[in-house]
This record gives structure tokens, sequence and C-alpha cells, in this order.
């Protein structure tokens, strides 16, 4: 079976059976093929031809998913952008995809707008909303009538490009990530397979559609003749909602999410008992987190996934809640090694590290679900493409029993004074302080040390909304106590603060920190008064003395 055939199919065996919730408005499979057979012949109407980018700058709704299926059909590359964003970033990711087509919401109506006018290649703007924009066709227009036109009639080679996604661009300009239909439906059985999902599941389709697990999301679903209920907007009290009112099976989401959901207020009142298949990816769950969740879901299934937009799956763990924040051994396709970690990105394919030291993962470009290379960035494809292995940038270790625990970035290493200093084990020993909600540790600039640990707390909150009494005191005492932390990796700065910057899919922005603290030097000895909590800026920032 083919990805562009995956509905069709869907659609033959189970006619009957839901494919999609978005609010009150629901489609079975049978009723969904027929507007997405719509849907691909209005964009083929339009001159939509295979190989060439359709641009989504939409949430996640009915209509996101109605387009990437036609897109697959008529052998398009569908090309999801995060609607959130600016005027120029829009304009920047559509003139490099070379799109010929961008549909657009009231959300990122703004920027679609302030985009179009330097951007002569598109061909088609189409707006989702009632009231489109002036000279935008409404997408309602793409799926009137009540008539199937049926499959289009476009050859689809596995070899075709289904989808290009943008990485985020914390090391300047995002990058293309083109992947084929055949590392695209590699990548959904995969998650099948390693999710242990099943026929009839549901799932929670919240998770971006520009982003590789919403992606996986959606396929997994549509392989299986299951549902994707999607929440376009992250509540936890609307994702309970939903879990309840549509008995939602499957989560896939980010720790934060899940952060974000045991610690809603009243959360008895919600039956979660549907939802017992858990994954989550994106970025540790620390082992506080991970009992908090199993206590609240008791699941059947709870595993951790590291992957990659451009290699869907590194590792798989499902043995979570018997060791924490672990990140398991290779998936279904993968293969994979530890090599020394090299800053400058000219780390060696034979240079191993042992078991139990850090190195960085580097996974075979054989498996199904590796893409081939970024778009048009030759430079990109030098840096982390190397006879035939792509170099993560994830640094990692190996345990004793042959599984892979994540420790952070290349480019997120701290070298304090010499040492290296991982922020992720760091923000591990935070989070296990009661009056702890969130950490993020970063390396700041240090006059003596290079760098010098900095870490950016957010406390939790009692019944009432306040924040709980913390101080750099009691967290440098805590991390002084830990039995399984070496005293060195403490911060020496301290920021008590409302949040920390995230991405939309709830990964700790570090680079933001770094970029809005970095030209502070705080120099002298220490000073552990107490801390006021602030939205964004430090209440106080603190260092000890020489170690």
């Amino acid at each position: 079976m083919s990805l562009a055939r995956t509905l069709d199919v869907a659609a033959e065996r189970l006619p009957g059976a839901e494919a999609i919730v978005d609010g009150d408005r629901r489609w079975t499979y049978g009723e969904w093929r027929a507007r997405v057979h719509r849907v691909a012949a209005a964009l083929s109407g339009l001159g939509v031809a295979r190989g060439e980018h359709v641009v989504f700058v939409l949430k996640n709704r009915e209509e996101h998913a109605a387009a990437y299926w036609a897109c697959q059909m008529l052998g398009a590359v569908a090309t999801p952008l995060n609607w959130r964003f600016s005027p120029g970033e829009l304009e920047y990711c559509v003139a490099d995809a070379e799109a010929v087509a961008v549909i657009f919401e009231p959300a990122s109506r703004a920027a679609a707008l302030g985009a179009r006018p330097k951007l002569p290649g598109v061909r088609a703007w189409i707006d989702v909303d009632a009231s489109p924009a002036p000279g935008a066709i409404p997408f309602d227009s793409l799926v009137s009538g009540d008539h199937d036109p049926g499959v289009p009639a476009i050859a689809v080679g596995d070899d075709g490009v289904s989808i290009m996604l943008y990485t985020s661009g914390t090391t300047g300009r995002p990058k293309g990530v083109p992947r084929s239909h055949r590392a695209e439906l590699s990548a959904a059985l995969a998650h099948v397979v390693q999710s242990r999902t099943t026929f009839g599941d549901r799932t929670l389709g919240v998770m971006p559609l520009y982003h590789t697990m919403g992606v996986r999301s959606m396929i997994s679903m549509a392989l299986l003749g299951g549902c994707l209920v999607c929440l376009p907007d992250w509540s936890p009290a609307a994702a309970a909602h939903l879990i309840a009112r549509e008995r939602v099976t499957s989560l896939y989401l980010v720790p934060t999410l899940y952060h974000d959901l045991v610690s809603l207020p009243a959360l008895d009142r919600h039956d979660l008992s549907s939802a017992k298949r858990l994954g989550y990816a994106g970025a540790p769950m620390s082992s506080t987190l991970t009992r908090r969740v199993a206590e609240v879901f008791r699941p059947d299934v709870f595993l951790n996934h590291l992957g990659s937009t451009e290699v869907y799956t590194f590792t798989v763990c499902d043995r979570v809640l018997e060791k924490p924040t672990c990140a398991g051994r290779p998936g279904l396709f993968g293969r994979l090694r530890v090599v020394r970690p090299d800053v400058g990105r000219a780390g060696r394919v034979d240079d191993l590290v042992p078991r139990g030291e850090t190195g960085e993962l580097i996974v075979s470009l054989d498996s199904p679900e590796a893409f081939r290379g970024y778009w048009r960035r030759p430079d990109a494809d030098a840096q982390a493409l190397r006879v035939g292995w792509y170099f993560t940038g994830d640094l990692v270790y190996e345990d004793a029993d042959g599984d892979i625990y994540a420790v952070g970035r290349v480019d997120d290493m701290i070298i304090s004074g010499g040492e290296n200093i991982h922020p992720v084990e760091v923000e591990e020993v935070l989070l296990r302080h009661p009056a702890v909600a969130e950490a993020c540790v970063v390396g700041l600039p240090d006059a003596r040390l290079g760098q010098v640990v900095a870490a950016f707390v957010v406390p939790r909150r009692d019944a009432g909304g306040r924040f709980a009494g913390l101080t750099a005191g009691d967290l440098d005492a805590f991390c002084r106590q830990a039995p399984d932390f070496a005293s060195f990796k403490r911060p020496r700065r301290w920021h008590i603060v409302e949040s920390v910057p995230k991405s939309p899919t709830g990964k700790l922005l570090r680079r933001t920190l770094q970029e809005q603290h970095g030209g502070t030097e705080v120099m002298g000895g220490p000073d552990m008064a107490p801390h006021t909590p602030q939205r964004s800026e430090p209440s106080r920032e603190t260092r000890d003395g020489p170690r």
C-alpha cells in the first residue's frame, strides 16, 4: 500500500468508522474520502501539479488534514508551517519552497497578507475563514458539492517527496527537510509498532501538524482506521474534556503537555480511563513527572521516543517506569552509534566512546524512515551527513544494559572551568525538589570559568494560585545534598521566574535565555537572599565563590 492511497484503503475497509473530529464537526471515512477527493480535484484545477509545494499555515483542524491527504493523492508536496510565523518568516519559507499555493486561516491571516506582496510566485491564496480575505479563494469552494470526483488519476511514486517540514531554525534560518512517501509511510508504520497502537484507536491531535509528532499521529490513525480528534489550541482543561468525551485511547505528547494535564485542578472530574497508550518525545521527562503521569493514567503502554524530523526514530524505551528518563534502544528500522562529540561538528563515525561515557548519537541513513538531505542546503548536508550516517547533535550515553540516555545537545553543552556539564542532568535534579514545577539550565558567559551554570526555576503554585516559597539557598542546598550529583555541576546563578520560554511543541528554548541574559556577568561571593518570582526578568542573580 502506498501512502498516497492510505485514506482510500481505510475508507474501503471501514467506510462507516469515524475518521476525524473537529469541534462539533465529524466525518466518517466514507464521507471524508469524498471531501478529500474534492479538495484534490480543486487544487488540480488551480494548477497544482505533482512535485509542487502547497504551504499550509493552519492550526490542527480538519481543513489542514484534508489538504494534506489531497496533496498526497496529487503527488504535490505538503509544506506545513508554524501558524504563529511573522510575515518575514512566512515569506522566507514560502519563497524557499517555491510554493505555488498557500492555505491560511484567521490566526495566520495577518502574516499571509503581509508576506503576499513579496511572493509573486504563489498562484493561489486560499483562506479557511468563512469571510475570506480580499483576493483569496475560500476553502469552502474547494469542498462544495456532494459528489465524489474519485481518486485523482495521477501516478505517485514512493520516491516522490510527500512533505517538507521546516526545522526550528535555532541556529539560523529554518532548513527544509523533504521526506519521501516511502520515508513517511515507514515512519508511520514504525510509530504504530513502537507505540502498540491498534485498529480503531482514537488519538488526540494536539501536536502541531507542522511537526513530525503531529504528522505521525495523523498518518497512523489513517493506517488503522482510527480517529484523529483535533485540538487546535492547547488547553489542559480542553484536552481532558476531549479525552473523556471522545474516549481517546492514545496520547503522544511532549512532557510539558503531560505536566499541564496532570497538574490540572480538579483533575478527578475528568474520566481519563480510556487513554491507555501513552508516548512522549521532544524532551526528556523527569522521573517525578513520569511517576505522576503513571499514577494519573495507569497506562498499559508508556514509552519514550527519541527521534527527529530528519530520521523519525532513533530509539524507543517502553520501560520508563522501570528506567525513568531512559530513551531505550534502536527503533524498528534503526541502527546507531555513540561517537566522540565535537562542538565543531567534525566528528568521525568510527570514533566510538565506551559505555557510560557521553558522546554524540549518530544514526544510519539506511533506515527507510530517513531523509536524503536538506532542501538546497549543501552546507547543512556537509555538517550532518557523513558516509551514510546522520549526526543528530544529541548527546547521549549508553548504560551497562545497552540502553541510551539523552543528556542534551552538542550545542547546549556547558563547558565551565574545563568541565563538561549537560543541562538535562542538572534539570533532573532540580525537578526532584517538591517546590519546583519547571527548570531550564543554560550556560552563561563568565570571565573566570568561561561559562557558568545558570538555572531558571519556576516554583509550584499552591491551591490558591500563589507561588511556593523558594530561595536560591534552598535550591543550592538541595543540589549539594543530592547523592548522585557532583557538586561542581550545581548552578552558580539562580533566576526564579514565573515561566520559561518554550517552542510551540514544548521544547525549552535555551538559546532565548542565553540571548536575554548572556551579556551580564555576576562576580563575587554567594548571595542567597530570597527571590520573588518574576515573569521574565530574574529578581536576583547569584554566584558562589571558587569551586
